[in-house]
């Protein structure tokens, strides 16, 4: 629990805040904007929505206003708030608030198809408010699609081959946008304002309260002695932080300052411990049970239950991180770089003796979720479990005894610190919504004119057209543009996006629906580290002083696994848990043997360093074992095996201090 009185906390300026710096009473109008939200949020996920038409709009006009306050518009504007992003805060709120309006008394369910004046007008102003909100928040690249849609609607008659169609008028446009549930306000929004948003404020509980440090300094002293132990930490820490928190550059800003000088300090390189912070950050979105929010949006898009989705990502997650786990140690292994003494280390024992309670809210959450509980009330019955397990039993007997013995001011000065401590974490929360939920704003403008045109059936043809029919290839176009659509976009406007275009191709390919969502669910995360735009990379590489294009090279030879899973659970579906218990522990245990592999072949050591062969056995090994059958799998296993059984019968067990790559 933080002990931070009311005047410190209004003069603070915590360094994770966004773009702009706020001071005074515009610092204090941001609070409590963000506090009044995500009380708000946190007693719809208790007590159930007021519905889309309400519950949206709120949502999207206090994100608003703290991205139009805590983003300045340019570089001149960032001491200052000037008087037009009030003016647009003015203006755009009630465009946004206004739907709630017609909705509920202005007789829109009735006028139907038939919109007035007044309604296209706040609409217009509403989808130019959410561009500008995105651009701010995101960076030029998404908001540029959304135009490019909305241009596309209109001008669809002047459109080549497929691509054409008889194109809309600005009305009919806006109309779509704006008041249907199919654009700004569709699926994508409104699971940002349901799920995104409490899940986002229980990972910002987390973090002020220092739980959160607790789990990062148990990672840390479980793992610190072995081989490349603060490497293995950043692995840990940064999956699970990343799996709550939903952004990958957000979460290797945080966790990055404190892993990447401890990866520097035991002899990794500035640029492979960048690149390990920046895979372990990227991949923590696929790791259940909260995936970075992904799970929620996969849920309401296919249908498909939110248990049976993280489920069914368990196996791949797992793939994922024992790659980039087992690299680390293979490279460390190869370079000869040996964890921290015992007594540079946080006492794990210890730590779960003194702080076994704080496991509480996780535990519960996941037991809620298996249990059937909504998600939403999960990270409710979460939050509250966090702050209360947060509060140091010695505080509470404090507080308890000064209630007793009628010491207010003791009693007040605590209670002063518990509320602070809540109200930054709204206010965190909050702010760190605000990228997300823009995103699923313009992503819903995107899936609107797809749907208004009928552009995803046309892209699903011509994915299949160019694949000839061939599976594989389809998937291989399918990741390109998963890659290239991905890149710069916030995780859930990318699969939002993707969903949209190139899940119905490898649907109409045979692909079992959730293997199809989560393939472009994937390759949309591992764009946060493939070059050219490779924004989790950026961030690390400045905190590690590292050449960003060698540590985005480094980062994809670090997380090949990345690329490997995905047509390993398209092709053998047993590892999404489809199929006989047979066929599953067959499938999970020679996926597992081919990503250790596949590290060991990109890293140069296996049970001893490896010379060039043996490195393309190894990656020829784990790529065999994606074709699905007995024959490839005996292949695969029998070419991994014989680099393994010469290495051991050699006895060839000399590190070999070999350059980072």
């Amino acid at each position: 629990m933080t002990d931070t009185t009311q005047t410190d906390y209004e003069l603070q300026d915590a360094e994770d805040k966004p773009g702009r710096t706020l001071r005074g009473r515009t610092r204090l109008i941001a609070l409590a904007v963000a506090v009044v939200a995500g009380a708000y949020h946190i007693y719809v996920a208790g007590f159930g929505s007021p519905g889309a038409f309400v519950n949206r709009p709120l949502h999207l006009a206090a994100i608003a206003v703290l991205a139009l306050l805590y983003f300045p518009a340019r570089e001149a504007d960032r001491d200052r708030v000037p008087w037009y992003d009030w003016a647009l805060i003015g203006i755009g709120v009630p465009s946004v608030l206004y739907l709630t309006y017609a909705v509920r008394y202005g007789g829109l369910a009735q006028r139907s198809g038939d919109p007035l004046a007044i309604d296209l007008v706040f609409g217009g102003i509403a989808i130019l408010l959410v561009l500008e909100v995105t651009r701010r928040a995101t960076g030029r690249a998404l908001p540029i699609i959304g135009l490019a849609f909305l241009l596309y609607a209109y001008y669809g008659r002047l459109m080549p081959g497929p691509l054409i169609h008889r194109g809309y008028t600005i009305e009919r446009i806006v109309a779509h946008t704006y008041l249907t549930t199919e654009g700004i306000f569709g699926i994508p929004l409104g699971v940002s304002a349901t799920f995104v948003v409490v899940f986002i404020i229980l990972g910002a509980f987390l973090e002020a309260t220092g739980i959160g440090d607790w789990f990062i300094d148990l990672a840390y002293g479980a793992t610190g002695r072995s081989t490349g132990g603060p490497a293995k930490t950043a692995v840990l820490s940064s999956g699970f932080l990343a799996s709550l928190n939903g952004s990958a550059v957000a979460n290797a800003a945080t966790t990055g300052a404190f892993t990447i000088p401890l990866m520097k300090r035991t002899g990794f390189r500035d640029r492979y411990a960048a690149a390990v912070e920046a895979a372990a950050s990227s991949g923590g979105q696929i790791m259940p049970p909260v995936m970075g929010a992904g799970a929620f949006i996969m849920s309401a898009w296919t249908g498909i239950s939110y248990v049976t989705i993280i489920a069914a990502a368990a196996v791949p997650a797992l793939l994922y991180f024992l790659s980039v786990g087992a690299a680390v140690h293979f490279r460390a292994k190869r370079e000869g770089l040996e964890g921290l003494s015992r007594s540079e280390l946080p006492d794990p024992r210890h730590l779960l003796g003194t702080g076994a309670h704080y496991l509480l809210p996780i535990v519960a959450l996941v037991a809620m979720l298996v249990l059937g509980y909504s998600a939403m009330f999960a990270a409710f019955v979460a939050i509250a479990l966090t702050a209360v397990v947060s509060i140091p039993l010695g505080a509470a007997r404090t507080f308890v005894r000064a209630l007793t013995e009628g010491d207010a001011e003791t009693a007040s000065r605590l209670a002063r610190a518990a509320a602070m401590t809540a109200v930054d974490a709204l206010d965190r929360g909050m702010r760190m919504t605000v990228v997300v939920a823009a995103a699923c704003a313009t992503a819903g403008i995107v899936v609107g004119m797809v749907t208004l045109t009928g552009l995803g059936l046309e892209f699903s043809s011509l994915i299949e057209s160019a694949s000839g029919g061939v599976l594989l290839v389809a998937l291989a176009l399918t990741m390109l543009t998963s890659i290239v659509l991905g890149m710069g976009l916030p995780t859930t406007a990318a699969y939002v996006v993707l969903a949209a275009l190139g899940a119905p191709a490898l649907v109409g390919l045979g692909v079992e629906t959730l293997a199809a969502h989560l393939f472009i669910f994937y390759f949309g995360i591992i764009s946060a580290i493939t070059p050219p735009i490779m924004l989790a990379v950026f961030t690390t590489s400045s905190i590690a002083e590292s050449d960003p294009w060698k540590t985005g090279l480094t980062a994809v030879n670090l997380a090949a696994a990345g690329f490997l899973v995905p047509y390993l659970f398209v092709f053998g579906p047993e590892l999404l848990l489809i199929g006989s218990p047979t066929d599953i522990a067959v499938g999970v245990g020679t996926a597992l043997i081919g990503v250790v592999a596949l590290s060991g072949g990109t890293q140069g050591y296996l049970y001893a360093p490896t010379h060039v062969v043996e490195r393309f056995i190894l990656v020829a090994g784990a790529v065999v074992l994606i074709a699905p059958g007995v024959t490839t799998d005996l292949i695969g296993l029998g070419l991994i095996a014989v680099v393994f059984l010469r290495q051991y019968v050699t006895g060839k067990r000399g590190i070999a201090a070999t350059p980072a790559n």
